[in-house]
């Protein structure tokens, strides 16, 4: 462990500030600055400071997480709702009994692009029905439904039929997304189907 060279950041505060401003206005992009930092001899002041300046920010956010119950919680949070996004996305790409068929690259983007999109649709499908459900709890003044809805993720498949087949060229009967929430509602608290997370 070593001690924060603090006179590089004092020195170099006013390049520090423009560099931040000029991100956070969207002036310039990260990648641009970095490429610009790149180009600087690595003892370059501004570029030594800005890696002390990041230095003391690991260092504040590394003790607030030890000391954070709460941040710590919600680091784990989001780190499982990313994990249940990937595994929404190797089950719509391994739906076809596993087997990847593609030829090449191009072929392999489309069908990752592909998976995304439908697993995109399929969040986008639980977040309408979380949403109307908890509209419904809470126009019926049912608090302690609406906070279990609160806590479903809209990142969830086993109700979703992966390895059906799929026609595109009929046009297909619309879903009566409000008949499926009046069904969800009627459902008792602890006999939730697959939606919840």
């Amino acid at each position: 462990m070593r001690k924060a060279q603090k006179e590089f950041i004092v020195s170099e505060w006013d390049n520090i500030q423009r560099i931040i401003v000029s991100l956070a206005l969207k002036a310039t992009t990260q990648s641009t600055i970095v490429s610009k930092l790149s180009a600087y001899a690595r003892n370059n002041r501004t570029k030594r400071a800005l890696w002390e300046y990041d230095n003391l920010i690991q260092s504040l956010y590394l003790l607030n997480y030890i000391d954070s119950a709460s941040l710590r919680q919600n680091v784990q949070r989001a780190v499982n709702r990313g994990e249940s996004y990937h595994q929404l996305r190797r089950t719509i790409s391994y739906a076809n009994y596993g087997k990847l068929r593609f030829g090449t690259e191009y072929e392999q983007h489309l069908w990752s692009e592909c998976s995304r999109l439908i697993a995109n649709c399929i969040i986008f499908y639980n977040a309408t029905l979380l949403s109307k459900l908890l509209a419904h709890k809470e126009s019926r003044g049912d608090m302690q439904g609406a906070a279990l809805v609160k806590q479903v993720s809209p990142v969830a498949w086993q109700h979703i039929n992966l390895y059906g087949r799929y026609e595109f060229r009929k046009r297909p009967e619309p879903v009566d997304v409000d008949e499926i929430v009046r069904e969800l509602a009627e459902i008792r608290i602890g006999t939730e189907p697959a939606l919840a997370a």
